[in-house]
């Protein structure tokens, strides 16, 4: 068994049409699925973005697993970004809260930081030199 890299990242919002306007307007992009709940409100949303065409999906928290923690928390997924401190500010202008400070780890160029979006979910951002060195890698092949 291998991990190979992540399929859909998944998060939660009690609001799936007001995130899917949020992260809309952060990514510059349009979710391209939407599937709607029994109640013709949209139940999942998802988008497809970055180097990758990596897929994050909103999904309405009501049909979230029994006993699911109710606040921010848990893992945080770090996604590359080229300017840290101006990502960083416009999700706190945009009405994200901050969780974690901009924090360089070492030497090396990494360096993380998180927020809270308006929707309780932890969104992770950084500036991480392997993966430019691996996107770079692929492109050259």
């Amino acid at each position: 068994m291998s991990l190979r890299g992540f399929a859909t990242l998944n998060i939660w919002a009690d609001d799936v049409a007001a995130a899917t306007r949020w992260y809309a307007d952060l990514l510059g992009v349009e979710a391209y699925f939407m599937r709607p709940g029994p109640d013709g409100r949209p139940a999942y949303t998802e988008f497809r973005i970055g180097d990758y065409q990596a897929e994050l999906g909103i999904i309405d928290r009501r049909f979230g697993p029994a006993g699911a923690a109710g606040g921010p928390g848990g893992v945080v997924m770090h996604w590359h970004v080229d300017d840290l401190d101006a990502t960083v500010q416009r999700l706190l202008a945009m009405g994200a809260t901050e969780y974690q400070p901009i924090t360089a780890h070492g030497d090396g160029g990494f360096i993380t930081a998180s927020v809270v979006d308006p929707f309780g979910n932890v969104l992770g951002v950084m500036q991480n030199p392997h993966y430019l060195d691996v996107l770079a890698a692929l492109k050259a092949k």
